[in-house]
């Protein structure tokens, strides 16, 4: 994926310092995520169709390590 130029901040993120959590990007087959307050460092990128999925075992109450395994391609 080359360096997205569209990336946005979560909806949770707040304003002012200290206070951002992440950006997110998509391209059509990739969705990156990165830290806002280091923008520089490593971005995490998921194929565009894996991301979904991410976020919903992420949000459910009984997800375990063995669930995340599934996303890995």
């Amino acid at each position: 994926m080359t360096t997205p130029e569209n990336w946005r901040k979560a909806s949770y993120s707040g304003g002012g310092d200290g206070n951002d959590c992440v950006e997110i990007a998509n391209s059509p087959t990739r969705v990156a995520v990165r830290d806002s307050k280091a923008p520089a460092r490593a971005t995490l990128t998921f194929p565009a169709g894996a991301f979904a999925p991410f976020l919903d075992a992420l949000k459910s109450a009984h997800s375990t390590v063995t669930d995340f395994a599934r996303f890995r391609g």
